[in-house]
């Protein structure tokens, strides 16, 4: 009884602890207090940080819920119907709370008495629909809304990814509100912020989403949820930790900051996060072993640790809401509020860095945590694999993990090492972490076959759920990578995406945009790693062609590449004026001789890995070659040589007739 109590009380815990560590949070920090000038009335102060509280609960329902039901929960079973009525209920919540988020963020920024009128009515439209912060809010009140519409219409598997991934876009609005650093520090803050919102609410949704589905889930299977759960957790703690330390960082600075009453707000929550991390290690180490082991001993004192994990994250989940309304010890300057701003302050919020020299490159760094994190998880976990097969006895070369780790290392440095600190402010530098995205560290990663590790090491689902090998194996064989598999698809998007980025406004929005920025990335990466993989792939493809093929595909989409490359440098128009030709260098290199420079790097950086492709697709058709004599010697060997035979009879029947 007493733990059944506890479960249904789950929820209310983490609603109280939150909406009580709110409040004490905003009187402690003053972030409720009235303001000096003109105050919009208790009912605003107050309601804007509960509202934000119940967006983050509510949107951190829905994403954790989703999660579970596409990795964790068996789709014929109860609990996954029972998992997406839990998303809808959260995402409704979402819903409501964004939009008096909305509402009372309106009330706070432009004053406005609340009046039921027609003016008032044009006023509030004009704030949702003509300000970056009215838009903010009503995307996320939209998003918010159609996911739950498709909580409840939905119920494909398949379908649902994509569902999961229109709620983490309903994230992206709300990491442009609250404290986000000074302008230097714009983006890393942004990146912090998103990672941070995103990664604890699959760690809160997943929990109470777990607590709801108990009755649903008998004692084997509740250990088997529980697990996956937890490594979901552990990943989530890992980058909660990291993009909270990086946030804290920013916005105190230094250790005599903590002293602040947002210092001291911090540090709450930094216990709370221990606490939870604790709590965790619990799980994986004693309670989730002692079920299977037991059945489901010792479920009783699982669920009180569930309360009170429940608790600590709604302590965190106070806290954090109080944050955004309390004062940083660290003020954020914009540039214009600079006295004498230059113009690459103006532009990308930062000062010049000094000139680049090879020294520079490699001592600078501008750290994005995002890659960061991919990078880490993405060796770490490639690891993990190749010790589990070494573990059952199975081999898997060392040169694979070697090229797979090298590439990994080598896609850190572009995205946060000296490259990533001057591409914001030449085009040389760009275009040079551009050739590299694109293709050198695709050479590195494509042979480490990540794929194939992956489906050797990840063991196969016995019931109705999709865990990452049942996802991957769906992923190869849809219709879609079928497509994006064909050699010259693969081979036009590598080529014509050159000129449709750098000749259309997507340059402008990817150089001048954090979002646009990520994204450039990815797509570099993306497009480079599908074209190596057709040259000279490992990993299973629907489509591999002949080594001709590859050489002739290989040559062609090179000279186009290098077509590209001669028309920058011998261009008289300069690309994105208003930016680079705007930053205010004293070099004595002008924007279009850098840019110049770049067509240069296009052109020659590019023939690194040319060479290197061509030269492994070579030795993978001589290896291939091989293999085929061997085959048909063995056939030989046991048929007596008969097709030899055979052809020679009938060449000599023809001399017969002839």
């Amino acid at each position: 009884m007493v733990p059944r109590l506890v479960r249904i009380a789950g929820p209310a815990i983490l609603l109280l602890t939150a909406l009580a560590a709110l409040l004490a949070s905003l009187a402690y920090g003053g972030g409720a207090d009235a303001p000096l000038l003109v105050d919009p009335g208790a009912v605003v102060r107050y309601g804007l940080p509960i509202a934000k509280l119940f967006v983050n609960l509510g949107g951190a329902g829905a994403i954790g819920a989703l999660v579970l039901v596409c990795f964790a929960l068996d789709s014929a079973k109860p609990e996954f119907g029972r998992a997406l009525d839990v998303a809808a209920g959260a995402a409704a919540v979402w819903t409501v709370a964004s939009a008096f988020t909305g509402f009372y963020t309106f009330l706070t920024v432009l004053q406005q008495p609340i009046r039921f009128d027609d003016a008032f009515g044009d006023v509030l439209a004009g704030f949702l629909t003509g300000t970056e912060l009215g838009q903010a809010w009503l995307a996320t009140t939209l998003v918010a809304a159609g996911v739950t519409v498709l909580c409840f219409a939905v119920r494909n598997q398949t379908v649902l990814v994509f569902v999961t991934a229109f709620a983490v876009v309903g994230l992206l609005p709300m990491t442009l509100q609250g404290h986000r650093g000074g302008t230097a520090q714009h983006d890393s803050a942004t990146s912090a912020l998103f990672l941070h919102i995103l990664f604890a609410g699959i760690w809160l949704g997943g929990l109470v989403t777990l607590a709801i589905l108990k009755p649903l889930l008998d004692k084997g299977r509740l250990g088997v949820v529980l697990a996956r759960y937890s490594t979901l957790a552990l990943v989530c703690f890992v980058v909660v930790a990291a993009s909270g330390y990086l946030s804290a960082e920013i916005r105190v600075d230094n250790l005599g900051n903590l002293l602040t009453p947002y210092g001291i707000l911090v540090l709450v929550k930094t216990a709370s996060l221990l606490a939870l991390g604790l709590f965790g290690a619990m799980q994986r180490r004693y309670f989730i072993a002692r079920m299977h082991r037991s059945a489901g001993s010792g479920r009783g004192i699982f669920w009180w640790i569930i309360a009170a994990e429940l608790g600590f994250m709604g302590i965190a989940s106070g806290v954090a809401a109080a944050l955004a309304k309390t004062a940083t010890p660290v003020p954020e300057v914009a540039a214009s509020d600079l006295a004498d701003p230059t113009p690459a302050e103006l532009l990308t919020g930062s000062p010049l860095p000094p000139p680049v020299s090879f020294e520079r490159l490699f001592t600078l760094w501008n750290f994005d945590l995002i890659w960061i994190l991919i990078c880490a998880f993405g060796i770490f976990f490639y690891l993990a694999g190749v010790w589990r097969l070494r573990k059952r006895g199975d081999a898997w070369p060392v040169h694979r993990t070697v090229l797979w780790v090298l590439g990994m290392l080598l896609l850190f440095y572009v995205t946060n090492g000296g490259v990533n600190v001057y591409e914001r402010f030449l085009f040389s530098q760009h275009m040079l972490a551009h050739m590299v995205l694109g293709m050198a560290v695709p050479v590195l990663l494509v042979p480490g076959a990540p794929i194939t590790l992956a489906l050797r090491a990840i063991a196969k689902r016995a019931d109705g759920s999709r865990g990452p090998r049942e996802w991957i194996m769906l992923l190869v064989h849809s219709r879609p990578f079928t497509i994006l598999a064909n050699p010259l698809v693969a081979a036009g998007l590598f080529a014509a995406s050159l000129w449709v980025f750098y000749y259309t406004p997507v340059f402008s929005w990817a150089t001048t945009n954090h979002l646009g920025h990520e994204w450039m990335v990815v797509h570099f990466l993306l497009t480079g790693y599908l074209f190596v993989s057709v040259l000279i792939g490992i990993d299973p493809s629907p489509q591999r062609p002949p080594y001709p093929v590859r050489l002739l595909i290989l040559l062609a989409t090179m000279a186009f590449h290098a077509f590209f490359g001669l028309a920058l440098m011998s261009g008289s128009g300069l690309l994105l004026a208003d930016w680079y030709g705007a930053m205010g260098w004293d070099t004595g290199v002008t924007a279009l001789q850098d840019q110049q420079a770049g067509g240069g790097i296009a052109w020659s950086v590019g023939e690194i890995p040319t060479v290197a492709l061509a030269i492994a697709v070579a030795i993978m058709w001589s290896r291939s070659d091989d293999r085929e004599s061997k085959r048909y010697d063995r056939k030989a060997d046991r048929d007596g040589d008969a097709e030899l035979d055979a052809y020679n009879a009938m060449l000599a029947e023809r001399a017969r007739r002839g």
